[in-house]
C-alpha cells in the first residue's frame, strides 16, 4: 500500500506541474499502473534538512546532465519512471528543480537493496548520476520551483503514510480482539478481564481520532485549504504514533505469540515503526506544524 502511495504522489506531481507534452507522455501509463514512478528526494547528506540536497543538473544544450545520489528510495531499480528533486542553482531551496528521469538513461543506476527491519515487501536502495543526461523537456514546471513542487507532493504524501498506518493499526486491532476472545488463562478467556479491555478500548477510541485526523487532512487538499500543509502535519505525526503504539499493544495483549513470526503482530509492528520517519520524521511533522502556527 506505502509502494502505491509513493508511486501517486510521484504521478500526482507530473500531472499537477507537468506540461501538457510531459503529462500527455508519461500520465496516462502511470494512472493506467503499466508504469510506476518513484519519488527522489532524500540524500546520504540530506535527510531532514532535504534543501540541502546536493545532486547537480548542468543545463548542456537541450540537456541536464546529473551527477550525485538519492537514499531511500522506494522501487529504487524496479520503477519505470524518478520524479528527482536537484540543485539547477545556488543554495537553499529556491535553487532546486525536479526532473523525470526515465528507467534505462545512460548514466543512471542503483545500489544494492537495503536490508531492512520492515517493509520487506518493498524494494528500497540508492539511486545514482553520473553524468546522467535528462532532456531539458523532462524538466516539471519552472527552474526553481522544485522543492515547492516536492513539499506540495509531501502533504498528500504525510496522508497516504498515514492511511496506511491506520490499516496496519485496524489489522492489529481486530486481531487481538480475536485472541483475547479465545485465549484462556485463569480459567476464563482473558478479553473478560477488564484491564484487557480497557486497553482494547483506548486502542479503539485512539485509531478513531486517528482516523479523524487523517480525513480531516484529506479535506483540507481537496479544499486547497490554506493551512492544508499544517492539518496534514498534524494527521501525519499523530495517525503514525498512534497506530505504532496501537499495533504494539496488540502484540503486548498476544504475549510470547505475538513475538512469533507464525503471527502477524510482530510484521506489523515493524511496518509501522518506518512511518514515523517517513515523508519527514515526526519531529520535521512538529517544526512545520510550530512554524505553520506562527503563519496564521
Amino acid at each position: 500500500a506505502a509502494f502505491i502511495s509513493i508511486h501517486n504522489m510521484a504521478t500526482w506531481m507530473i500531472d499537477r506541474f507537468g506540461s501538457d507534452a510531459l503529462r500527455a507522455r508519461f500520465v496516462p501509463s502511470l494512472v493506467g499502473m503499466e508504469k510506476i514512478a518513484s519519488y527522489c528526494l532524500t540524500e546520504p547528506g540530506s535527510g531532514s534538512d532535504a534543501a540541502a540536497l546536493r545532486t547537480t543538473a548542468v543545463r548542456d544544450g537541450d540537456h541536464y546532465v546529473l551527477n550525485g545520489s538519492k537514499a531511500f528510495i522506494s522501487g529504487a531499480g524496479t520503477s519505470d519512471l524518478y520524479v528527482v528533486m536537484v540543485r539547477t542553482g545556488g543554495e537553499g531551496p529556491k535553487g532546486i528543480s525536479a526532473l523525470v528521469v526515465e528507467a534505462g538513461t545512460p548514466g543512471l543506476s542503483f545500489g544494492a537493496q537495503e536490508r531492512k527491519m520492515g517493509w520487506n515487501a518493498q524494494p528500497t536502495a540508492i539511486v545514482q548520476f553520473d553524468d546522467c543526461r535528462v532532456p531539458v523537456a523532462n524538466l516539471l514546471g519552472e527552474e526553481g520551483a522544485g522543492f515547492r513542487y516536492a513539499m506540495a507532493g509531501l502533504d498528500g504524501g504525510r496522508l497516504n503514510i498515514a492511511a496506511c498506518s491506520l490499516g496496519g493499526a485496524r489489522l492489529a486491532l481486530e486481531t487481538a480482539q480475536d485472541y483475547v476472545a479465545t485465549r484462556k488463562q485463569f480459567g476464563r478467556p482473558i478479553g473478560e478481564f477488564q484491564a484487557l479491555q480497557f486497553r482494547l478500548a483506548d486502542m479503539a477510541t485512539d485509531l478513531e481520532a486517528a482516523r479523524l485526523m487523517v480525513l480531516r487532512g484529506a479535506w483540507a487538499i481537496d479544499a486547497d485549504h490554506p493551512e492544508k500543509t499544517k492539518w496534514c502535519a498534524m494527521a501525519k505525526r499523530m495517525a503514525t504514533d498512534a497506530c505504532f503504539h496501537i499495533a504494539d499493544e496488540a502484540l503486548q495483549l498476544h504475549g510470547g505469540y505475538g513475538y512469533l513470526k507464525d503471527y502477524p503482530l510482530e510484521r506489523i509492528v515493524r511496518d509501522l515503526r518506518v512511518h514515523r520517519i517517513l515523508e519527514g520524521t515526526n519531529e520535521i511533522m512538529r517544526v512545520i506544524i510550530a512554524r505553520e502556527m506562527g503563519r496564521s
